[in-house]
């Protein structure tokens, strides 16, 4: 099969968007990643495209992607709307690479969006309870914060997990979505707010939880043939894995780990040929805070039961040994459903193509995307690799 690679990603600010729709969410998000590719590309270029979104409120449930993608030109190519809930447009991600390497494209747009933030907080409980376990979870009153709060206390009575712990995953990734000029929640926050704020699912304050988002990003995967007609500076997507789960957590084995991050991040890391220990920065979702601690343990970054210890040494941090959410994460920068996945992408080519700004991983030649859906139903896993030195062409 033939090598994929990144060429072009970028995402709209993510926030509350009153006077936009989903179509020119979406536009915003197309035309920045077509004017991101280094020597630039024709939006006719696109052979395929694979599109994630929830739908939130009930916009447009049939036919979204095609929706979408007519809207900003690329009528007439296939489109198909992905939904895997959170995980949705990075499975559109994974969807664009098998489209590259199977040769049924040579360029193919992963994109996503939602909007989440015109309907009443009751109805978007609703919207995001549909990728709960329904009979047993979300019909008996469970909401998500209550399922991941479940997690959290496992972890706690297992490890010795403290809530610092979960307040320093805040902490950090506030500081650094504060240095993201499209994060929702762009601003600091201290362990003492974290740890004094309101308490939504006991132990789970309000900052260890994740802000519901408007937002859209598109991504541009294109074949090894064609790679040189849009850049010097190729960032290969090395690696890709994904799994599904049960959806429900009461149905899993273990409420301290989720099976389906594990797997997908094994398959990613065989593809890629590399160990966890190879990875110079991550953006993992981090939902709720838990969902980050667990995270470093699933995917290798740390032994079960070290992830605690491990946000606490400073090594996740910007400047620590391998930063995690430099972006904010879903935490500070924004959860809109369907654009999460992919944004994710776009803060992984900014950081290998060196223009991440104030928040860049110096010397970063290799990273991973990790987005979940649900509370760990389906998990999907991107390595992507810069080529070349930054400033130094291909020969």
């Amino acid at each position: 099969m033939r090598d994929a690679y990144l060429v072009g990603a970028a995402q709209t600010d993510f926030g509350s968007f009153p006077d936009e729709s989903y179509r020119s969410l979406f536009r915003t998000a197309f035309e920045a990643a077509v004017d991101s590719v280094p020597a630039g590309i024709d939006p006719d270029d696109v052979d395929e495209a694979f599109v994630g979104t929830l739908g939130v409120g009930g916009r447009q449930l049939g036919l979204s992607g095609p929706a979408v993608t007519e809207h900003v030109g690329l009528g007439g190519i296939p489109c198909t709307r992905v939904e895997n809930a959170c995980a949705a447009s990075g499975f559109a991600g994974r969807h664009a690479v098998q489209a590259v390497k199977s040769g049924m494209a040579d360029v193919a747009l992963a994109g996503g969006v939602e909007i989440m933030t015109d309907t009443s907080s009751d109805a978007t409980k609703y919207w995001l309870g549909v990728s709960g376990e329904t009979e047993w979870e979300r019909l008996s009153g469970t909401t998500f914060a209550g399922v991941y709060a479940q997690m959290a206390d496992a972890h706690m009575e297992k490890y010795g997990t403290t809530s610092e712990h979960l307040s320093s995953v805040a902490v950090k990734n506030h500081s650094n979505g504060a240095k993201n000029p499209h994060a929702h929640l762009g601003f600091e926050c201290s362990l003492e707010d974290a740890e004094n704020a309101p308490v939504v699912a006991d132990p789970l304050t309000l900052y260890h939880c994740c802000p519901t988002t408007d937002g859209a990003a598109c991504a541009l995967v294109v074949s090894e043939d064609v790679v040189d007609e849009y850049t010097d500076d190729p960032i290969r997507i090395s690696g890709v894995g994904a799994s599904s789960d049960r959806v429900g957590l009461f149905q899993r084995e273990s409420y301290t780990s989720v099976p389906a991050s594990k797997e997908a991040g094994k398959q990613a890391y065989e593809m890629a040929g590399i160990t966890p220990e190879d990875i110079d920065f991550a953006e993992v979702h981090d939902c709720f805070a838990i969902a980050e601690l667990l995270a470093y343990e699933d995917l290798g970054f740390c032994e079960p039961g070290e992830a605690g210890s491990l946000v606490e040494s400073g090594e996740t941090e910007l400047g620590g040994e391998r930063p995690v959410n430099t972006s904010g994460g879903l935490k500070s920068k924004g959860h809109p459903i369907g654009a999460t996945g992919a944004g994710q992408l776009v803060e992984a080519f900014k950081q290998l193509s060196g223009e991440a700004g104030e928040r860049q991983v110096e010397g970063a030649t290799r990273g991973l995307t990790h987005n979940v859906g649900g509370s760990g139903g389906a998990a999907v896993v991107h390595v992507l690799e810069r080529e070349n030195e930054l400033g130094v062409d291909a020969q």
